[in-house]
């Protein structure tokens, strides 16, 4: 028998909503194990590169252009593994150089649909191992019947309507600041390097000129602060253990200001170019993290709450996030984090890449 053909026989493919974002979700014995190969057939299903991919799935956005590829786990600590691709839009280019939190909330619901996890009769708890970062994750969700349910009344800003509750813990084991300083200096500029689950470096809108209430389309629209916040983001790779992040999506670079809305600090997330129209699930951590530390930058600007969530203001809302912090015996700050989000799947079928040039 011939071995199946992608291009005219299709690769199963489910697309869903993981909070914010939206991705092609796909088991890994659906899709070539040499990564070379594998990306080169993602960036074809997902019309890259090009600013509209108008010949493949993706939505010509860095949130709506992401891929799940999701195994049964080798490790008897987890059910499945699972790993994140990020397809730029408008570049040849595929990295998985970092994980995100946003598709990790279909992660659960996906293993369910797909068999690898089998559903308990009113909830399903799915313990997750994130191969990017390492790092481990527990999601539960509502299967009532034995599938999942993806109606419900929880609401997350930047999503319309409502849809079932989702509740992910992540734990991991490297420090919380990768330099093992509260603060560093980086041309000039006092940042704070965080990895919550999320690299990222909290800079203080101000020293850009701008007071951090700008929309996503003008912060993009200034070239200088763009460019400016990229030269930091390439200086800022190395010293976190990323290396040269020249070609990369992290770290992720967080303009804070103070709160206006009622949270504890308000953001603008840079990723790298695009600025977030809300932001991540692992950023919301790290940030909430990092301005839980005195004398990190934003903790002087941060209305923290005495107990709870940390509301982290964004272009289009709030994201709650809880985040445990603290030193260890050692002296090294440590976090954790759980936070609530929805998913929902919207298509479940075959996807026909663009033809191999």
């Amino acid at each position: 028998m011939a071995a199946a053909d992608p291009e005219r026989d299709g690769i199963r493919c489910m697309l869903m909503r993981g909070g914010t974002s939206k991705g092609a979700y796909f088991l890994a014995e659906d899709v070539p194990a040499d990564a070379a190969v594998r990306n080169d057939l993602m960036l074809r299903i997902m019309g890259s590169p090009d600013p509209r991919q108008i010949d493949g799935i993706g939505g010509a956005h860095p949130l709506t252009s992401k891929v799940a590829i999701v195994s049964a786990s080798t490790d008897p600590d987890f059910d499945v593994d699972y790993l994140f691709l990020q397809v730029v839009v408008d570049e040849p280019v595929v990295s998985d150089a970092q994980t995100c939190g946003n598709l990790l909330a279909g992660i659960g619901p996906f293993a369910v649909e797909r068999g690898l996890v089998a559903a308990g009769a009113e909830s399903t708890m799915v313990r997750i191992r994130l191969i990017n970062t390492g790092d481990a994750a527990t999601a539960v969700f509502a299967t009532p019947g034995g599938r999942p349910d993806y109606a419900g009344d929880t609401a997350i800003d930047g999503v319309p309507g409502t849809a079932a509750r989702i509740s992910l813990e992540l734990a991991s084991d490297r420090p919380l600041l990768p330099t093992g300083n509260v603060a560093d200096e980086l041309a000039g500029h006092r940042v704070t390097l965080v990895d919550n689950g999320m690299p990222v470096v909290l800079l203080r809108a101000e020293e850009f000129g701008v007071d951090g209430t700008e929309t996503p389309a003008e912060l993009e629209a200034d070239i200088d602060v763009a460019d400016t916040v990229e030269d930091l983001r390439r200086a800022a790779g190395p010293l976190m253990g990323l290396g040269d992040v020249s070609g990369q999506t992290v770290p992720k670079m967080i303009l804070v200001s103070a709160p206006r809305g009622g949270g504890a600090i308000s953001t603008r997330a840079f990723i790298p170019r695009r600025v977030h129209t809300s932001i991540g699930v692992l950023m919301a951590a790290s940030v909430a993290a990092g301005i839980s530390i005195p004398g990190a930058v934003g903790s002087d600007l941060a209305r923290l709450p005495g107990e709870g969530s940390i509301d982290i203001e964004h272009p289009t809302g709030s994201f709650p996030a809880r985040v445990s912090v603290g030193k260890d015996a050692q002296g090294v700050w440590r976090g954790t984090s759980t936070s609530i989000r929805t998913a929902r799947k919207l298509f479940d079928g075959t996807v026909f890449p663009r033809p191999a040039r």
